[in-house]
């Protein structure tokens, strides 16, 4: 398995910074040109429409986008995806919905930091209790035995840990135990929409979804987006107008929700992302490129890179995800090592990005790279 070049996709990115050479697909992925497209057909689209863009925003682009999310995790209804600016507005319109106080929340241990934040301070706050288990493999069947010892009304579980880059595959006995009145659980995919070949369908009834356009969708920020299972979290308590659009006709004063997963929106938003995401999408159909394909490519180029450390500082380090290379893989690699701080720093100052959490080394891997480039990447490797 060899790794092509898809480097005239991505023109302007690369064009913007020569020199660089940018390993953090997995943390800002770079834009390929045709977000370029869909941003400024957004601008053309508010000139000439106007006040009457948003007919052309939730008549054209809303639909096309929820289709292309659907597509991507063989969905059984478009109609089930919501887009917001960011995924942590969902979690709270979804954690509104649940009465009870406090609300007992489930997680992984390794779960995003946003959310890691969130729940600490409604812990500090009194209006939750955390409880968490080790994430990895088996994470699933973790998590769905303390839900049947802890009964909790909200469970948390990543598809892809954002700092070891470990897949949770086994979600379906989690799943199997959510109900409309409760549990729900939430599937962050942030790490594996795109990433990874994902087939939702048979946790789609009991389960939500959140992903976004930020990462491996190359779309950038602002297009979040959650599938919401017909049922769950009909009310939340954390909503805004665009939310009840299917329910004007009801009398003055009554809080109504569309029917649909728009119930979880909230106000007017900046359309811009869903331009690019739709435009990404698009041109990737045109080219042929699929997940499966874009895995392919960046599963040579992660090959080649840990084939290449041999004998360079980054040997010692403890490598979190390994994987065979026909199996499933996070498209970055994760470095455990005291020294991985000074590493990033060091690379940085030579103008290859990366990123550390902690002590962990992440290099994230994309369509714009090339063999050459994790060749050159090595090199600065070996001055480490």
């Amino acid at each position: 398995m060899s790794a092509g070049d898809f480097r005239h996709l991505f023109q302007r990115s690369i064009a913007a910074a020569p020199g660089r050479l940018h390993f953090a697909a997995h943390s800002h992925h770079l834009w390929p040109d045709a977000s370029y497209v869909g941003q400024i057909a957004a601008w053309e689209d508010a000139a000439r429409l106007a006040d009457r863009k948003w007919e052309r925003v939730m008549g054209e682009l809303w639909p096309a986008a929820q289709h292309h999310v659907a597509d991507e995790l063989k969905l059984p209804d478009p109609a089930s995806v919501v887009f917001s600016s960011n995924t942590h507005d969902f979690l709270l319109r979804i954690a509104s919905a649940i009465a009870e106080r406090p609300l007992r929340l489930l997680s992984g241990d390794g779960e995003f930091h946003s959310f890691r934040r969130q729940a600490a301070r409604w812990v500090e706050a009194g209006e939750v209790e955390w409880r968490t288990v080790a994430g990895g493999a088996g994470m699933g069947g973790k998590l769905a035995e303390a839900a049947r010892a802890y009964e909790p009304h909200l469970i948390i579980a990543s598809h892809v840990g954002f700092s070891t880059g470990a897949i949770a595959d086994d979600l379906a006995e989690v799943a199997a135990l959510c109900r409309p009145e409760g549990p729900w659980l939430i599937v962050d995919g942030y790490h594996g929409f795109m990433a990874l070949e994902s087939d939702f369908a048979a946790l789609a009834p009991r389960a939500f979804y959140t992903g976004g356009g930020y990462k491996y969708a190359m779309a950038g920020e602002g297009c979040a987006f959650l599938h919401a299972p017909p049922g769950y979290a009909a009310r939340p308590v954390a909503t805004g107008w665009y939310a009840e659009f299917d329910d004007l006709s009801l009398p003055p004063g009554a809080v109504g929700y569309a029917p649909d997963a728009r119930r979880l929106l909230g106000s007017t938003f900046d359309p811009s992302g869903l331009y690019r995401f739709v435009a990404v999408r698009d041109c990737l159909a045109s080219e042929g490129l699929t997940t499966a394909a874009i895995s392919a490519h960046c599963a040579a180029l992660k090959a080649q890179f840990l084939n290449g450390i041999e004998g360079t500082a980054l040997a010692g380090a403890e490598v979190l995800n390994p994987a065979a290379a026909e199996e499933p893989q996070a498209r970055f690699v994760a470095l455990r090592h005291a020294d991985a701080p000074r590493w990033q720093a060091e690379l940085m100052d030579a103008d290859v990005v990366t990123d550390v959490r902690g002590d962990v080394l992440r290099l994230g891997f994309g369509l714009y790279q090339t063999a050459r480039d994790v060749d050159a990447l090595l090199g600065e490797v070996a001055r480490l």
